[in-house]
């Protein structure tokens, strides 16, 4: 476990080259990051587990590549989304941070990212790999204790392949797992990843929804998508979620 700390550390403090496309299309590289906050730009370095289209591991690429667009997509690579109710039933959600590279500022579900092609987190038996994931990072981006996420205590329930541009530059191509983890837990945010946190009842969820909407906050594609297609039927099983676990079908959501 602490070697995944350390890890995550070292990319915090990693300050090198800044990305950006030339006249010709060509990626180039020059010497500050000046667009971008630092820390994000560190964690660009992340080896992030490349798939085909039945999520098949076909090797590794830097969340800096699989996220930049070329050719009006960009490459296919494992994620995961968690949502996670307290006690009563009340889904955590939170706003992203401004400094996001992709999608700043739009609410999506508690926790979005990525498994890391390590040995730990490419572990494909029950999903083990993607349930270590979701606990490192609840605690890096808010702060929930490891002992309160533990890898067992995720419910999986799907697999949603979707792609979604962010800007001209980068866009979204995953191949999403869907956790669900009920229980109360201790948030501390993370303040360069989470800009506001807060608990939605089952019953006021649209009307939460349509405040964003009605406001002019965005929320994510991924989230609206299960929003709408997904989450209202398993929020009402939340005592029964295992009877919605499917690993033949992978729901395909592209635009």
């Amino acid at each position: 476990m602490a070697l995944y700390r350390i890890f995550e550390w070292s990319l915090l403090q990693t300050r090198t080259r800044f990305l950006h496309t030339s006249s010709s299309g060509l990626i180039k590289q020059s010497n500050f990051a000046e667009d971008i906050d630092p820390q994000q730009y560190a964690l660009l370095d992340e080896p992030c587990i490349l798939v085909d289209e039945n999520d098949t591991n076909i090797g590794t690429a830097s969340k800096r590549d699989c996220h930049l667009m070329q050719n009006g997509s960009s490459l296919l690579h494992r994620a995961f989304s968690v949502f996670l109710f307290n006690k009563t039933g009340e889904l955590l959600v939170h706003r992203r941070s401004d400094a996001k590279i992709t999608f700043p500022g739009h609410y999506t579900n508690t926790c979005c990212s990525h498994p890391l092609h390590t040995p730990q987190e490419t572990i494909e038996d029950n999903v083990w790999g993607i349930r270590h994931a979701a606990q490192r990072r609840l605690e890096f981006e808010l702060g929930i204790p490891r002992e309160q996420a533990m890898p067992g205590d995720f419910t999986y329930l799907t697999r949603i392949h979707y792609a979604s541009p962010s800007d001209g530059m980068w866009g979204e191509h995953e191949m999403d797992y869907i956790l669900f983890l009920q229980r109360d837990v201790s948030v501390n945010p993370n303040e360069n990843e989470v800009q506001d946190v807060r608990y939605v009842k089952r019953e006021d969820f649209n009307i939460f929804l349509k405040g964003l909407r009605d406001s002019n906050i965005p929320i994510t594609p991924w989230f609206s998508l299960i929003a709408e297609k997904f989450l209202p039927l398993w929020w009402k099983n939340l005592d029964n979620l295992h009877k919605f676990t499917d690993h033949n079908q992978i729901h395909r959501m592209l635009k």
